[in-house]
C-alpha cells in the first residue's frame, strides 16, 4: 500500500476523519459494523495538500478567497483553470494503477467522491458544495476526476460556505473517496427522522430509477416514502408511498459519465419500491443510523438497489432539524435538564437502557394530559440523551403543565428539582384560560377512577412478572423475537400504570400553594412535615421489613455466624439449613422485593434476587434501629406542623387540609408503587436478554453475555429476525463499551440550552450558598421536615453505606430505593439533586428525616466530618464547623 493511498475500510477507519474526511470515515464505520458498503479506497487529505504545494498556488488561492465579490469569483475561476492543468504525482498514479489491477477494482466503473475532513460532520454537511463523479472509467479519467474534486475545494461556493460556518480557509483540505459504481436499478436518499416536522419517529425515503445523481442534485423528483415507528414496539410501518415524477432516469454512459434517458410510462407510474422493499430498506437505514450514533440517530443517507440487495453509499448527520415543539415555544431555546432524572439514573445509559427510556418517558408524562383532554403535540419527544445521560425536555414539560393546568414554570421546577431557567410564556386570552379550567375540571373528575385502575395495574404487573420469571426460555429465534416484542408492547401499553407514575403530584402542588398563601415561603417545608408517617409506601415498607429481617438474623446464632462469614461463603444463603428462620425470612423478603437492586433503573445492574450482597451487608447495622422512636419523632414533627398550619388557616380553609394531605400522601405512595411495578418488569426482561446473550456468545456474535446490554431493543429484534447482519455486532459493542467508559470518566452538565441550529451549551446550575448568610449556609428545596445536627458523611453510592454512622447526616448526589436502608440510620439527608416529587424526597418525608434537596455542587463544598445543621422546614443546610474526616 502506498503511503498516499488507503486501500481498504479498516485502514481508512484507523486513519480517522481528519485524514480521510467525514464521508469516508462514516462508511468505514458502517463496514466495520457489518453493513453492505461497497469497497473503498481513499486518497488522504495530505495528497491534495502536496499537489497544491507542489504547484505553489496556495498563497494565490488564499489571497483570492480574501477578496470581495465579484473580484473573488473572477480570481478563483482563473486559478481553477491552473489547478485543472496540474498533473497528479507519478507515484500516486502508479499506486492507483496498481490498485485498479487488483480485484475487486479491475476493469470496473468507479465513483469518485469528495471527502473533506469537515464534510459530512455534525457541524457542517457541505451538501452540494464539493463535486463528485460517477462512472469514471480508466486511470486517465480517474486522474481528471481527482483534479476536479481537489479543485472544487476552491470554488466560490466552497469558499462562501466555509466563511458562513466560520472555517478558516487555511484549514481547508480535501480527501477523495473512490468506490466501485453500484449497478443500480434504483437509488435515492433518506432521512432517519423528519427534518421538517422534527419528528424522530418518522423515516423519509426518496427513491428514483437508475443512479441517484439526479435525485441528489435536485434535478429529479422521485417517490417519497414515509415510514412511521410503532410507539408500542418500535416496528416500522408504511405511512404513505407517494409516486413522484419519474419520466427520466440517470444511467451510466457507455464511455464514462452519466446520461439522462426516458423512463417507460408504466415504470414512471409504478412505485420504485413496493411496501415490502421500503420496509426492508427502512430497517437497514435505521439500523445504520443507530450503529453510528444510537443517542442521536438522525442521518442523511444515500442508498442503491441492484435488484438483489441494498447498498449504503453515504451517511452524514442531519445538521438542521426543526424542533418538534408547540407553537408557543417556537423560537425559544430548548431547555434540557437532569434535575429529575439524575435522582435515579445518575450514570450513563447503556443502549438497552435508552431503548426503555426513550418512549417510556413520553408515555409516563403524557397520561395525565390525555386524561384531561389536553391536545398534545404529535411526535414531541421529552427524553434526550446527551453525554450518555438521560435528560428531560423541560421546555415541553413546563409548557404542558402551564397550558393544561396553570402550573407556573417555577413551580414545575421545584417539583422536578434542579436549578434551571423558565420558558417565556405568551399572553393568554379567555379561550386559553377556559381550556385550562376545562382540563382541570376533567382531570379532577376522571383521575380517581384512573388512579384506582393504576393501582390494579400495579398489582397485575407484580403478578405478571412473577409468572414471566418462571417461564422456560423460547426454543427458536422466531419465538424469542415474538416473545420480546410482545413483552415490550405489554409494558408500553399499560397506560394506567404509567398514569400512576407520572400524574402523582397535583394534590401536593395544591397543598403547597394553600400553605404558601398563608405562610409565604414555608409551603414546601410544612407540606413535608405534614406528609411524614403512615400509611407507608412500598419503599418504606421495604425498609421496615429489612429492619425486621436484620432482627431475625441477629437473634439466630446460625444466621449470625453465617453472616459473619458471608464473604468467605460467597453470600450463598442457600447454605443455611432449610428450616432456619432467617433463611425463610430472607426468602420471603426476596420474594416480595427481589426485583429491586442498586440503581435498579439500569437493566445492566443485577437484581437483589440475583445478587443479595448489598442487602446482607446492611443487616448488621439495621438491627438496632428503633422504629418506635422514629415513629414518635415523625408524629411529633407532623403534629407540630399541623397545629401551626391550622392556626394560620382561616376557618373555612381548615376542612381542606386533611383531604389534601391524604390525597398528596396517596399520590406519593402511588408513585412509589408504580415505580416498583415498572422496575419489576426489568427482571424477566434481563433474564431473557441474558439467555439470548449466552447463545450469541456460543455463536460468536458477542464476547461475553453482558455485551447484550450494549445493544438496543430494535437491534436485538433485528438480529433475531435476521434483518440486521450479525457480522460486525461484536465490533459495534466493543466501540460502544469504549464510548461508555469515556462517558463514565467525564462529567455532564445539569442543564443545557439547545438553539434552533442544533447547537447546545451548558448553563450554570446555580450556587447553593446564601451570600447574605455566609459561605457556610446553603439553601435548597425543603423535602423532609424537622431539624437535625450531626456529622456529615459524604457517600457516592449506597454500597459505601457501611461508612455511615447512626445519626450522621447523609450527603449524597442522588438516591434511588437502594439508599432506603441508609435513610433509617441517618439523622438528616442532603441531596445534590431532586425535587419535591423525587424518590429521595418521598421516602425522606415518610421516615420523618430532615432533608434538603437540590443543592448543586454540595459534595464539592462539604467535607466528610463537617458538623452540619439540616433544617428541613426552611430548606437550609448550615455548616457549624469543619471537622475531621475520620471523626
Amino acid at each position: 500500500m502506498s503511503a498516499n493511498l488507503l486501500t481498504d475500510w479498516p485502514a481508512i477507519l484507523d486513519a480517522g476523519p481528519d485524514v480521510v474526511g467525514g464521508k469516508a470515515w462514516s462508511l468505514a464505520r458502517l463496514a466495520r459494523y457489518g453493513f453492505a458498503v461497497p469497497s473503498g479506497m481513499v486518497l488522504p487529505a495530505a495528497a491534495q495538500q502536496q499537489w497544491l504545494e507542489g504547484a505553489g498556488l496556495r498563497p494565490a488561492l488564499l489571497a483570492a478567497a480574501a477578496r470581495p465579490e465579484p473580484e473573488r469569483t473572477t480570481a478563483l475561476a482563473t486559478l481553477r483553470q491552473e489547478l485543472l492543468g496540474l498533473t497528479v504525482a507519478p507515484a500516486l498514479l502508479a499506486a492507483l494503477a496498481h490498485q485498479l489491477g487488483q480485484p475487486p477494482w479491475d476493469d470496473i466503473p468507479l465513483a469518485v467522491r469528495s471527502s473533506a475532513p469537515q464534510e459530512d460532520s455534525r457541524q457542517a454537511s457541505f451538501a452540494g458544495i464539493h463535486v463528485s463523479f460517477l462512472n469514471v472509467q480508466g486511470l486517465a479519467a480517474l486522474a481528471r476526476a481527482l483534479r476536479e474534486v481537489w479543485a472544487s475545494l476552491w470554488s466560490p461556493a466552497a469558499v462562501a460556505y466555509r466563511e458562513r460556518i466560520g472555517l478558516p480557509h487555511e484549514e481547508a483540505a480535501m480527501a477523495v473517496l473512490v468506490m466501485p459504481l453500484v449497478a443500480a436499478r434504483a437509488s435515492g436518499i433518506a432521512f432517519t427522522c423528519d427534518p421538517l416536522s422534527g419528528r424522530d419517529d418518522r423515516l423519509v425515503i426518496h427513491a428514483a430509477w437508475g443512479l441517484g445523481e439526479g435525485l441528489v442534485g435536485g434535478q429529479l423528483a422521485g417517490d417519497e416514502i414515509v415510514l412511521a415507528e410503532d410507539l408500542l414496539d418500535d416496528s416500522l410501518g408504511v405511512l404513505r408511498n407517494t409516486p413522484g415524477n419519474k419520466k427520466v432516469q440517470v444511467v451510466p454512459a457507455a464511455h464514462g459519465g452519466t446520461v439522462s434517458c426516458a423512463v417507460a410510462p408504466a415504470a414512471a407510474r409504478a412505485p420504485v419500491l413496493n411496501d415490502e422493499l421500503a420496509l426492508r430498506l427502512g430497517e437497514l437505514l435505521r439500523q445504520a443510523a443507530l450503529a453510528l450514533d444510537y443517542g442521536h440517530p438522525f442521518y442523511d443517507l444515500e442508498w442503491a438497489w441492484d435488484g438483489q440487495r441494498f447498498h449504503l453509499l453515504q451517511a452524514r448527520p442531519i445538521t438542521v432539524r426543526n424542533p418538534c415543539v408547540y407553537p408557543a415555544l417556537a423560537g425559544q431555546a430548548v431547555i434540557w435538564t437532569r434535575g429529575n432524572t439524575r435522582d435515579v439514573v445518575p450514570d450513563p445509559l447503556s443502549p438497552i437502557d435508552w431503548s426503555n427510556s426513550r418512549r417510556l418517558v413520553n408515555s409516563i408524562v403524557e397520561q395525565g394530559y390525555r386524561l384531561a383532554g389536553f391536545p398534545l403535540h404529535s411526535g414531541a419527544q421529552r427524553a434526550g440523551m446527551f453525554h450518555g445521560r438521560l435528560y428531560l425536555n423541560l421546555s415541553l414539560i413546563q409548557w404542558e403543565a402551564y397550558a393544561a393546568f396553570g402550573l407556573a414554570p417555577a413551580a414545575m421546577n421545584r417539583l422536578l428539582g434542579g436549578h434551571q431557567p423558565e420558558i417565556t410564556l405568551p399572553a393568554s386570552d379567555w379561550r386559553f384560560r377556559l381550556r385550562k379550567a376545562w382540563c382541570m375540571l376533567r382531570f379532577v373528575l376522571l383521575a380517581p377512577a384512573r388512579r384506582r385502575a393504576g393501582r390494579r395495574a400495579a398489582a397485575r404487573a407484580m403478578a405478571t412478572t412473577s409468572r414471566w420469571n418462571t417461564m422456560p426460555p423460547p426454543q427458536s429465534d422466531a419465538a424469542a423475537m415474538a416473545l420480546m416484542r410482545g413483552r415490550v408492547r405489554h409494558i408500553r401499553r399499560d397506560q394506567a400504570l404509567h398514569f400512576l407514575q407520572g400524574a402523582s403530584g397535583g394534590a401536593l402542588a395544591l397543598l403547597v400553594d394553600l400553605l404558601n398563601a398563608r405562610l409565604p415561603g414555608q409551603g414546601h417545608g410544612l407540606a413535608a412535615a405534614l406528609l411524614a408517617g403512615d400509611p407507608p409506601s412500598v419503599t418504606a415498607r421495604q425498609g421496615y421489613d429489612l429492619v425486621a429481617l436484620s432482627r431475625t438474623a441477629m437473634a439466630d446464632p446460625i444466621a449470625s455466624d453465617w453472616l459473619a462469614r458471608r464473604q468467605e461463603l460467597g453470600y450463598d444463603w442457600h447454605l443455611l439449613p432449610p428450616d432456619n428462620p432467617f433463611r425463610s425470612a430472607l426468602a420471603a423478603f426476596l420474594e416480595r422485593y427481589g426485583h429491586r437492586g442498586v440503581y435498579e433503573s439500569y437493566v445492566r445492574n443485577p437484581r437483589w434476587r440475583e445478587q443479595p450482597q448489598y442487602l446482607l451487608d446492611s443487616l448488621a447495622e439495621l438491627a438496632g434501629i428503633d422504629l418506635a422512636a422514629l415513629a414518635a419523632a415523625r408524629a411529633q414533627v407532623a403534629d407540630s406542623a399541623r397545629a401551626r398550619v391550622r392556626a394560620a388557616l382561616p376557618w373555612w380553609q381548615r376542612p381542606l387540609l386533611a383531604p389534601l394531605r391524604r390525597a398528596a400522601k396517596d399520590e406519593a405512595n402511588d408513585r412509589e408503587a408504580a415505580r416498583s411495578a415498572l422496575i419489576a418488569y426489568i427482571e424477566p426482561g434481563r433474564r431473557q436478554l441474558l439467555t439470548f446473550a449466552r447463545q450469541w456468545v456460543e455463536r460468536g456474535w458477542l464476547s461475553v453475555p453482558d455485551d447484550i446490554f450494549f445493544l438496543l431493543t430494535v437491534e436485538i429484534v433485528a438480529l433475531l429476525e435476521g434483518t440486521r447482519p450479525a457480522a460486525g455486532v461484536a465490533a459495534l459493542v466493543a466501540d460502544r463499551r469504549r464510548q461508555f467508559v469515556d462517558w463514565l470518566a467525564s462529567s455532564a452538565p445539569d442543564v443545557m440550552l439547545e438553539e434552533d441550529n442544533g447547537g447546545r451549551r451548558a448553563i450554570g446550575a446555580g450556587e447553593p450558598q446564601d451570600r447574605q448568610e455566609g459561605a457556610d449556609v446553603f439553601h435548597g428545596v425543603p423535602v423532609g421536615g424537622g431539624r437535625a445536627v450531626g456529622t456529615a458523611r459524604l457517600l457516592r453510592s449506597p454500597e459505601e453505606g457501611l461508612r455511615l454512622g447512626r445519626g450522621e447526616i447523609l450527603v449524597v448526589p442522588s438516591t434511588d430505593p437502594a439508599w432506603t436502608p441508609l435513610f433509617l440510620r441517618a439523622g438528616g439527608l442532603v441531596m445534590e439533586t431532586g425535587g419535591f416529587l423525587s424518590h429521595g424526597a418521598i421516602v425522606a418525608r415518610e421516615f420523618g428525616i430532615p432533608a434538603v434537596a437540590n443543592l448543586p455542587g454540595i459534595l464539592e463544598l462539604l467535607r466528610d466530618g463537617d458538623r452540619l445543621e439540616v433544617d428541613g422546614g426552611r430548606g437550609r443546610v448550615r455548616r457549624l464547623a469543619q471537622g475531621d474526616p475520620m471523626g
